[in-house]
C-alpha cells in the first residue's frame, strides 16, 4: 500500500506537467495554423478576386470594340467651334451600355463561380486609372475607396478589342474592384472552424481538469484509506492486547485463588470487547450511509431527555478532564420527530467530540433555545479549537482533524460524518464555529414536531 502510495505521489506532477505540456502545444499549434490559413486565405480570394474582376472587364471591352466612333470634322469658317477644337474622338461608355446593378450582377456571377460567394465588395467604372472619374460606382464605393489601408483594391483597364481605327488615341476605361477589410471578412469565414476548434480545445481542457480532479480524488481516497486502516489496525490492536493480557492473568493459579481479581480482569475483558463492538458498529453504520440504508423509526421525543441521557454517559470521561459541564436548557418547547437511537448518538458524538479534543479543566456548556420552527442545541467547549482547513473538511468521511501534540484522540474519522448524515435525514442543520486554540462550538437546528 505504501509503495503504491509513494509511486503515486511520484508519478501524479509528471503526469500533470505532460498533460499541461501537450494542452499548450496543442494551442500553439492552432493559433499558428489559424495564422498561416488567415494569410493564405487572403492571398486565395484577392487572386481570385482579380481573375473573376478580369473575366468581367474582358466581357466588358467586346462591347467597347464594337461601338461605332463618332468623327467630328473640322470645316474652315465654322464660328461656332473654339479655334483650338480640333478633330475629336468619341466611343460609347460602358455607363451608355450597363447599369450599375447589371454589372454588379456580372461581378456577383464571377465571384460565384471563384467559390467567392460570400465575400462582399464594391466597383467603379472610370474613364481612367483616376478612381474619382466615374462613370458606374456601387454604393459605398466612395467611402471604402478612401481607406487603402484595410481595404484590398484590383485595378482592371477595359481594352478595346483591335479593328478599330484611331483605338489609342482613346483612353480606356477601368473596373476598380475594392473588397472591404479583407482580413475582417476572412476571419468571419473562418467563423464555425474557429467555433469547432475552441469547443475541441475545451473540451479537451475540460477532460484535463476532470482528469486531474480523479487523479487528486484518486490521492486523497488512497491517503483517508492507508490512514483508516492503520488507525482500524490500531483501535483493534490495543484492546486484543488487553483482552489477551487479561486471559493470560486469569489463567494464573494465584489470580484463579482470589475471586475479586477474576472479578476485575473478567470486568477488563467484557469492557474491551464491549469498545471492539462498538468500532464494529461504527464501521458498519458507515458502510449502511453508503448505501443509503440507515433505517429510521421516527417518532415524538424531547430532546431534552435525549441530551441527559447521551451527557450521563460521559460523566467519567468528564471528571478525567476535570471538567464541568453547565447546562441551559431555555428552550420552552423541545418536542422534535426524531430516531431516538440516532438522534441520541448524534448529540454523544458531539459530546464525545468536545470531550476528546479539550484538554485539562474542561468546561462544556449545552444549551437550548427556540429557533423559530426550529429547536437550536448547541455544544460548546474550551477545548484545542480548529483551523479553517479543518472546520472546512470536519464533515468528510475519515477525515480527522491533525491534533499536534495531543496523541490521545483516537477513532477513523466517521464521527463527525455520521453525525451530518443523521442531522440531514432529519431535515436539519448544523453549523461549526472554532478557533484555534480556544475552542469549539457545534450549533444544531432540528425542526419541531407540529402541535396537534
Amino acid at each position: 500500500m505504501k509503495s503504491i502510495f509513494v509511486l503515486m505521489k511520484r508519478i501524479f506532477p509528471v503526469i500533470i506537467v505532460l498533460i499541461t505540456l501537450s494542452l499548450l502545444g496543442i494551442i500553439v499549434l492552432q493559433v499558428s495554423w489559424f495564422r498561416d490559413m488567415t494569410a493564405l486565405r487572403q492571398e486565395q480570394i484577392k487572386q481570385k478576386a482579380e481573375e473573376a474582376t478580369t473575366e468581367v472587364a474582358i466581357e466588358l471591352s467586346r462591347h467597347a470594340s464594337i461601338a461605332p466612333y463618332m468623327k467630328i470634322p473640322r470645316k474652315p469658317g465654322l464660328s461656332l467651334l473654339p479655334e483650338d477644337y480640333g478633330i475629336g474622338y468619341t466611343r460609347p461608355t460602358i455607363s451608355q451600355h450597363y447599369s450599375d446593378f447589371e454589372i454588379k450582377e456580372k461581378l456577383q456571377k464571377s465571384f460565384n463561380q471563384k467559390d467567392l460567394k460570400d465575400v462582399h465588395f464594391e466597383f467603379g467604372v472610370t474613364s481612367n486609372s483616376n478612381a474619382y472619374n466615374l462613370e458606374l460606382q456601387s454604393q459605398n464605393f466612395i467611402k471604402e475607396a478612401n481607406d487603402e489601408v484595410h481595404n484590398k483594391r484590383v485595378i482592371v483597364p477595359i481594352i478595346p478589342e483591335s479593328g478599330n481605327e484611331l483605338e489609342g488615341l482613346v483612353p480606356f476605361e477601368h473596373l476598380i474592384l475594392i473588397i472591404p477589410d479583407l482580413k475582417t471578412q476572412v476571419w468571419e469565414s473562418m467563423v464555425w472552424m474557429i467555433i469547432g476548434a475552441l469547443v475541441f480545445t475545451f473540451i479537451i481542457i475540460t477532460a484535463f481538469g476532470v482528469t486531474v480532479q480523479a487523479l487528486l480524488r484518486q490521492k486523497k481516497l488512497s491517503e483517508i484509506k492507508t490512514d483508516f486502516i492503520n488507525n482500524m489496525t490500531h483501535e483493534f490492536k490495543t484492546p486484543l492486547a488487553t483482552i489477551s493480557l487479561a486471559v493470560d492473568a486469569l489463567r494464573n493459579e494465584k489470580v484463579m485463588a482470589q475471586p475479586d481479581k477474576m472479578s476485575y480482569f473478567s470486568g477488563i475483558i467484557k469492557e474491551e470487547n464491549k469498545r471492539m463492538n462498538k468500532h464494529v458498529e461504527t464501521i458498519l453504520q458507515a458502510a449502511l450511509m453508503d448505501k443509503q440504508e440507515l433505517k429510521l423509526n421516527m417518532k415524538k421525543v424531547h430532546a431534552h431527555e435525549l441530551l441527559r441521557n447521551a451527557l450521563n454517559n460521559y460523566q467519567l470521561q468528564i471528571q478525567d478532564k476535570n471538567g464541568k459541564v453547565e447546562i441551559n436548557l431555555d428552550a420552552e418547547n423541545d418536542e422534535i420527530i426524531a430516531d431516538e437511537a440516532h438522534f441520541t448518538n448524534l448529540l454523544s458524538n458531539l459530546i464525545d467530540n468536545a470531550i476528546k479534543y479539550s484538554k485539562e479543566n474542561l468546561v462544556l456548556r449545552i444549551s437550548t433555545v427556540d429557533y423559530g420552527k426550529f429547536l437550536q442545541i448547541r455544544i460548546q467547549d474550551n477545548g484545542i479549537g480548529m483551523n479553517k482547513e479543518t472546520v472546512k473538511r470536519i464533515f468528510e468521511k475519515f477525515y480527522r482533524a491533525h491534533t499536534g501534540n495531543l496523541h490521545n484522540v483516537k477513532g477513523f474519522g466517521l464521527g463527525m460524518n455520521y453525525v451530518k448524515t443523521v442531522i440531514d435525514v432529519h431535515k436539519g442543520r448544523i453549523k461549526v464555529d472554532s478557533t484555534l486554540g480556544k475552542g469549539s462550538c457545534f450549533t444544531v437546528e432540528v425542526p419541531l414536531a407540529e402541535k396537534s
